[in-house]
């Protein structure tokens, strides 16, 4: 859940936080001051397959798609994956032309009691991709015409989301994840139901700050399908758990089902546990406070009842939980933030595997990794999740890779031709060049630190390929890109594409058609450019750490000499108060990475228990704050004193220096905040 899995084509779980990033933040800050230096890429992302030619991998003809032949590949793959990756289980289902094909479960829901999955009845936690369940409702209320695409947000709601850009919130921008909000975390998931929130406390508690004109740029958001949630109730007059069973859940047959939290006694017993490693000990029932983004649990049968119903248009047998027109109408590809990848429908997200039309939803939570894929145009659909994090993120792996496999096994691609490499590919190349950071983020609260050390580079080779740090392949190599179209770019040792939007000759989005298109990379502006926040705090943190651990040295060597502080009066506070304040502005930056580093790793930690500890540093930075008027006191001190030596005065400039830089900068990537909304 805090981590961005190395996934292939992925790299949208419900929750991207990554609590390493913070870290490395400070490390690199003092290795550019000679004390530390570390480097992370912002996303790994790994192809399932890596063919050496440099033209898109021509596939043979596929196998067959029958039961016998499914059961025998899936046999031979899922448990080897599951035991190289440590995952104690995993369920897939596969459906064809209105039936259910497969259906099979692997390993353990219950390592220690040996209890094996079972399709029909085991519960797995489906994460964000429970988030389907929250547009079918919303389409059963556009039908009914209870909601308008393209009506205000707030005509439905009871209190206001606040205005920004000019422009209201739309479903339509809520089904898209293009409603411009930034990213929040605080009471997403919490440790005990003592601090569970209804949905309506949890979106009236803290409304992100919006950073984007709305319908204009992907920033995958879980408010956003929450607020969404929240109007299927308003609407309806039923709470939104109980609309989703009533409504979806019953008519579909899907017993196996539920939204509450924690689960009904009647499904307890069939709950999968969730595991970090299926060799480790299971892990507590996750609490989300987002149910309607995703917080529900459903067994591999049920699931493969709900693809049933979207591959036939809303229909499943003589139940129909949509029109046809309004399933189309869902289906329908409605934006794409980078041509020509693929964009996003009325909630599901649009791929194109091996040229075959695909819309899907991946869904993830701390120990449970879930994907949904329909290939329309073969009226097939393939559902898999697993219930462990496994070794060095594994599960995440493993789910993209079965279904990259089954695709490239069943559906695969027709053989091409070469493409050759653009003359433009340079000048292009040229114009892309540089660093970006995720849409999806966090930029007005406490949480834009972690986000900006998530920034990513594109550099241009000497040959006119392109590389991108942290786009690997399987092996690790940094994949390069070769331009084969304007303005798009083709993997150069496999099939994935990479394209950038581009308007009046400025970059506006560059993504990856192997990946979620939930967000895009922009270009840093120089504001937020890491490459030179990192080094000033770094130099600035060195300096204030220098000018610290020589204060009690100078009062040791005074002692062994007896020599007295020759500073008297305002030159003598002016030297201990620039020094208090130094170890203030210490005490704030390393108290505030230590607590974001706990607290994005801790679901529990997200409850807002540690808002104390949170104000405490932050009373130091406030303390830290004094230093832009007392290293500037501090320097006219030392200038009036006509015996200061030049190394005294040198050090007044840097300790000035510093000080100013530490609190601008605090303020500036939001370590000293006004609000505790993260």
């Amino acid at each position: 859940m805090w981590k961005m899995y190395a996934t292939n084509k992925r790299g949208c779980p419900m929750f991207s936080l990554r609590k390493s990033r913070v870290f490395v933040g400070v490390a690199a800050a003092f290795g550019a001051a000679g004390i530390a230096v570390a480097q992370v890429p912002a996303v790994r992302v790994t192809p399932s397959v890596s063919p050496t030619s440099t033209v898109p991998q021509q596939l043979a003809a596929g196998h067959l798609l029958t039961r016998e032949d499914l059961q025998s590949w899936l046999d031979g793959i899922v448990p080897y994956a599951l035991q190289r990756g440590d995952v104690a289980g995993a369920v897939v289902v596969v459906v064809k032309d209105g039936q259910v094909l497969l259906q099979k479960g692997y390993g353990y829901a219950d390592v220690a009691a040996k209890t094996p999955v079972s399709p029909d009845s085991t519960l797995f936690r489906t994460g964000s991709t429970g988030k389907l369940f929250t547009w079918t409702a919303v389409m059963q209320l556009v039908e009914q015409h209870k909601i308008e695409l393209d009506r205000d947000v707030n005509d439905y709601l009871d209190f206001k989301i606040p205005p920004a850009f000019g422009k209201p919130i739309t479903m339509r921008e809520l089904m898209q994840h293009t409603a411009g909000f930034e990213e929040h975390a605080k009471h997403l998931f919490v440790d005990s139901t003592r601090y569970q929130l209804s949905i309506e406390q949890y979106l009236k508690l803290s409304i992100p700050a919006r950073i984007f004109p709305p319908g204009e740029v992907p920033a995958y958001s879980n408010y956003g399908a929450t607020l969404a949630g929240y109007i299927v109730q308003r609407v309806s007059g039923e709470p939104y758990a109980q609309y989703i069973q009533r409504h979806i859940f019953a008519p579909l047959g899907m017993d196996h089902s539920t939204l509450e939290q924690p689960l009904p006694s009647t499904l307890v017993a069939e709950m999968s546990q969730g595991y970090s490693l299926g060799s480790g000990p299971p892990e507590k029932f996750e609490l989300a406070n987002v149910s309607p983004a995703g917080g529900g649990a459903n067994s591999g049968a049920d699931m493969g009842r709900f693809m049933i119903a979207h591959l036939n248009n809303g229909q499943l047998g003589s139940v129909q939980i949509l029109q046809p027109a309004t399933a189309e109408l869902m289906h329908r590809e409605s934006f794409q933030s980078t041509p020509p990848l693929p964009g996003f429908a009325l909630g599901f997200y649009h791929e194109n595997r091996n040229g075959h039309d695909i819309i899907a939803h991946e869904g993830d939570t701390n120990f449970f990794h879930t994907n949904l894929e329909l290939l329309l145009d073969e009226h097939v659909g393939f559902f898999i999740s697993v219930n462990s994090l496994g070794k060095d993120g594994a599960g995440g792996v493993i789910r993209n890779a079965v279904f990259n496999d089954f695709a490239d096994r069943y559906f695969p691609a027709p053989p091409t031709g070469p493409e050759p490499t653009l003359a433009s590919a340079k000048q292009d190349g040229t114009l892309l060049a540089g660093d970006y950071e995720f849409s999806r983020r966090s930029q007005t609260d406490l949480l834009d630190f972690d986000y900006l050390m998530g920034q990513t580079k594109i550099a241009l080779a000497p040959d006119g390929t392109l590389t991108v740090s942290g786009i690997t392949t399987v092996g690790g190599a940094t994949k390069r890109w070769r331009e084969v179209a304007p303005f798009v770019w083709r993997d150069m040792d496999g099939h994935d594409r990479m394209a950038a939007s581009v308007k009046d000759g400025v970059v506006k989005a560059v993504w990856f058609d192997e990946t979620v298109p939930a967000f895009v990379f922009q270009r840093v502006p120089a504001a937020r450019d890491k490459n030179w926040i990192l080094p000033l705090l770094g130099i600035s943190l060195a300096i204030l750490l220098i000018a610290v651990l020589s204060w009690p040295l100078s009062a040791i060597a005074r002692l062994r000499y007896r020599t007295t502080l020759a500073d008297a009066g305002s030159r003598g506070w002016s030297y201990r108060l620039v020094r208090a304040v130094a170890i203030a502005d210490l005490v704030f930056v390393g108290g505030m990475i230590a607590t974001l580093i706990y607290t994005l790793s801790n679901t529990a930690a997200l409850d807002g228990a540690n808002d104390w500890l949170i104000r405490c540093f932050q009373a130091f930075g406030a303390v830290g704050l004094l230093g832009i008027i007392i290293g500037p006191w501090n320097l006219v001190e030392i200038s009036r004193d006509r015996s200061a030596s030049w190394w005294t005065k040198a050090t007044g400039v840097g300790l000035a220096a510093a000080l100013i830089a530490t609190s601008v900068l605090g303020l500036m990537v939001h370590l000293l905040t006004i609000s505790l909304d993260y």
